[in-house]
């Protein structure tokens, strides 16, 4: 987008904006929660619907002069719906925390028990985390994975709510790569008499496009952000049973935000528009494909992965038998052109700040249209560059294969919105 305003206003600014874009056009994005938008999303989030002040809900606004930004709250209302099969929606949360903040606030009191995926096992801040609003207001039963399988550990869980008989149950996670299966989640959240919530952030574009089961008709509760697999800009939506919809809209306002970003909404409603496209449901099918690919290639080169393998749009990779750490790799890896995250694994021996795995993922690669081929080259690239972390020269030399790699790729591939 033309930015020669900026740059006369404010060049340090626009300096940093540039060196960003050249980070993103020159590096291999793979940290697994980042996408790349298309440029129907930037115009929607960039447009004059910034100025626009709209508290309240489409209809019943505190301020005049809304009748064109309730239609957009409404486009996008219906859109969301429509995606998820979810009979109530609201798309003005700030972000997912935030959406996740509203359906706690609404229906439990601080000291209720709740019980959420721990955090070292994959799970997210805002299930139950003790340095998390969650944790602190709530008490937090934690549940993880099968120390064998590594996969959600569903007889544990059981066992745990009948013993602590939480008010609510968190499904979701932040770092898991198999399919979660939420019909099992609501069969005993049913049992123990709890509140279901799903919080599928990771995975809500392979959900919308079919290809993982959709929790929105077991739930009681199911929110997400709208960038991830999503493609959509930064945000959060919530999807609920027709009966809870009273509660949560007071939930957010006025209960925690105030006037809803309305340039966001758009931009929102824009990418749900994409999202049932038939070409987006192709892009979640080449998305899977290409972490399947990348999964046997690390598998080809005696990396260890987290529950063996795949089944959605990341990677854990084990880095224990190769004797790095995930800080050692994540610091190699971006000199060498690739960013990923350090993220901790099932059990970690290592603190959060160093861990001993990776975290990768396919949608913004997949985004500017690699494919398996692809895939094979950058496991090969990411396999050099963690076979010599300290070696500065190889990985320069990386690093400049990785920008003449991605100069075949423009940052956004037209062919997932014909």
């Amino acid at each position: 987008m033309e930015m020669a305003e900026l740059a006369h206003t404010d060049p340090e600014i626009y300096a940093v904006i540039e060196r960003e874009r050249e980070r993103q056009l020159n590096k291999l994005e793979m940290i697994a929660s980042e996408n790349f938008v298309s440029d129907a999303v930037l115009q929607a989030q960039g447009s004059i619907l910034t100025h626009k002040y709209a508290e309240g809900y489409p209809g019943r606004r505190y301020y005049g002069g809304c009748e064109f930004v309730d239609t957009a709250e409404n486009l996008a209302l219906s859109r969301v719906r429509q995606l998820f099969g979810a009979p109530y929606a609201n798309v003005q949360p700030h972000s997912g925390t935030q959406a996740n903040m509203a359906i706690y606030f609404g229906f439990l009191k601080p000291g209720d028990t709740i019980m959420g995926m721990d955090l070292a096992h994959g799970g997210h801040l805002s299930h139950g985390a003790a340095v998390n609003f969650s944790g602190r207001l709530y008490r937090t039963v934690s549940y993880g994975v099968d120390r064998q399988t590594e996969e959600i550990d569903f007889g544990a869980i059981s066992e745990l709510a009948r013993q602590h008989r939480p008010k609510m149950i968190i499904a979701g996670a932040s770092a898991y790569p198999r399919i979660i299966d939420f019909d099992r989640f609501a069969a005993i959240a049913r049992e123990v008499e709890a509140y279901l919530l799903v919080d599928m952030a990771h995975i809500a574009g392979l959900v919308a496009a079919g290809l993982h089961p959709n929790p929105a008709p077991v739930s009681d509760f199911v929110t997400s952000t709208t960038h991830k697999t999503l493609r959509g800009p930064r945000g959060g939506i919530i999807l609920a049973r027709p009966e809870y919809g009273k509660t949560l809209d007071s939930q957010i306002f006025p209960g925690m935000q105030g006037g809803p970003l309305m340039h966001i909404i758009a931009a929102k409603a824009v990418a749900f528009k994409e999202a049932l496209a038939p070409s987006f449901k192709r892009y979640q099918e080449q998305i899977l494909a290409n972490t399947r690919t990348l999964a046997q290639e690390f598998l080809k080169r005696g990396y260890r992965l987290v529950a063996g393998g795949s089944d959605n749009h990341l990677v854990l990779v084990d880095l224990r038998p190769t004797g790095l750490t995930g800080a050692v790799a994540e610091k190699a890896l971006d000199r060498a052109g690739i960013t990923v995250n350090k993220n901790s694994i099932p059990f970690d021996p290592q603190s959060p700040k160093v861990t001993s795995g990776i975290r990768v993922g396919t949608p913004a690669l997949t985004t500017r249209g690699m494919k398996e081929p692809e895939m094979e080259v950058i496991a090969d690239l990411m396999h050099q560059a963690l076979d010599a972390p300290e070696d500065g020269a190889r990985l320069d030399k990386l690093q400049a294969r990785v920008q003449e790699f991605c100069r075949g790729f423009p940052l956004f591939a037209d062919e997932w919105l014909s």
